[in-house]
């Protein structure tokens, strides 16, 4: 092998090492990633029940404390996403967040929530398949709450700047798509990407309780 060859061999064993890399980065953001926070889920809701079972409401887990299990039918009748305080990674990277200061399931005002659409578990991966009327159940120890969408999975999309979605009594400023405004309603809002890779924009869900069991 000629001197200059040499030289040039390094450099390209360099640049296919780093593909290689880059390839297995994307692999594991968007296949392990989810592998693993599959298994995390399960194991939350696993716990999660053993807790109701024992007699208590919630439990502590590795990833945050979850008090319910969320089910979309839309999404399959094997859909089961726990439900953690808070929007830390953690916690997102396991099942759904609930916002700091947001009222509990069934309670008067906002019960909002947040989970990626992409990575991670994906629990809203299919957010856009969501339709008015298609029905949200949270599940907690003391009951089953069923809320019912009044807008689409794809019908809002704001900046993730716009915290208005979480508020009590949810208003846009623009005019658009928002739950009636009606003081005293017992509302539901799923947050999450707009889109499958990265972005700034959350899209954004609204339901209404339907029926407490």
């Amino acid at each position: 092998m000629g001197r200059r060859r040499r030289l040039l061999l390094w450099p390209g064993l360099a640049l296919v090492a780093a593909g290689l890399a880059l390839l297995g980065y994307v692999a594991w953001e968007f296949w392990g990633t989810t592998w693993v926070s599959h298994r995390h889920r399960d194991q939350a809701v696993g716990a999660l029940r053993q807790a109701w079972h024992d007699g208590d409401g919630s439990v502590r887990t590795r990833w945050g404390d979850a008090d319910a299990i969320i089910r979309i039918p839309r999404f399959g009748a094997s859909y089961a996403v726990p439900v953690l305080e808070g929007t830390s990674d953690a916690v997102l990277a396991t099942g759904f967040g609930h916002f700091s200061g947001a009222v509990g399931p069934g309670q008067v005002g906002n019960y909002a929530l947040a989970a990626h659409r992409i990575t991670h578990g994906e629990p809203l991966r299919r957010m856009p398949d969501l339709r008015v009327g298609d029905r949200v159940i949270v599940q907690t120890r003391a009951a089953t709450y069923t809320y019912r969408l009044t807008s689409a999975g794809d019908a809002l999309v704001v900046p993730f700047t716009s915290t208005w979605v979480t508020a009590a009594l949810p208003t846009n400023p623009e005019g658009g798509v928002e739950p009636a405004q009606r003081a005293g309603q017992r509302l539901l809002t799923l947050t999450t990407c707009s889109e499958l890779f990265h972005t700034d924009n959350r899209m954004v869900a609204f339901g209404v309780l339907a029926s407490v069991s």
